[in-house]
């Protein structure tokens, strides 16, 4: 019996598709609440306390206690408007051909198994009672996932000095692990973005049947 296949329409290319879109808006409200709360608002409002619960706190450490949605809730917060800045770029950057050529379903599955494995990675290997905040783990998955499908289209450091994406990708990878390893990097959560990277790579790799286990 011949095997049945699926016919995809072609769609046309959006340098701004639907997940990523709402992503940046999404992070760039809870940056602006976190403004709110710090600036203009008592430290006893809802706002300050709801915003208290989301960043990923270590479970038994003093200070507020770990909750379940902070594997998710931790990366719509930002520590600075730089942080906010270069996860929104590069979410952008890498995360447009990915969206496209994935589409949105698999593309917001991927990212936020991403931002989950990250959190659970920096549970493991981290017991600093400091909250952890931040895309990053999500992005560098999908940073991940654009070298893996593009390992040869040419990335432009600071828009001048050109290498391909698949060295980027190790190159990214190599810096978090030996600052992971070193801890030369004190308040970088290198572990979350390292285990964003492994995530991703085990799923797409899954989804490409070169896992013991079959999609």
């Amino acid at each position: 019996m011949p095997r049945r296949t699926h016919y995809r329409p072609p769609t046309q290319f959006s340098v701004m598709p639907p997940v990523i879109k709402n992503l940046l808006v999404l992070n760039g409200l809870f940056f602006i609440a976190q403004f709110l709360a710090a600036e203009t608002l008592a430290s006893s409002s809802i706002l300050a306390h709801v915003l208290d619960l989301m960043p990923l706190y270590p479970p038994g450490t003093a200070g507020p206690d770990f909750w379940p949605w902070q594997l998710i809730s931790y990366a719509f917060l930002h520590g600075s408007f730089g942080h906010l800045l270069f996860n929104m770029f590069a979410l952008w950057m890498f995360g447009v051909q990915v969206e496209n050529r994935w589409g949105s379903q698999r593309f917001v599955f991927f990212y936020f198994a991403c931002v989950i494995g990250a959190a659970l990675t920096h549970l493991a290997f981290v017991s600093s009672p400091v909250p952890t905040v931040g895309a990053s783990g999500g992005v560098y998955g999908i940073l991940l996932a654009f070298g893996m499908m593009f390992p040869n289209q040419p990335i432009y450091i600071w828009f001048l000095f050109p290498i391909k994406a698949k060295w980027l990708v190790i190159g990214f990878g190599a810096l978090e692990l030996y600052s992971a390893v070193t801890g030369t990097q004190a308040g970088v959560a290198n572990f979350a973005h390292l285990g964003g990277m492994v995530v991703g790579f085990l799923l797409i790799q899954y989804w490409r049947g070169k896992l013991p286990v079959q999609p």
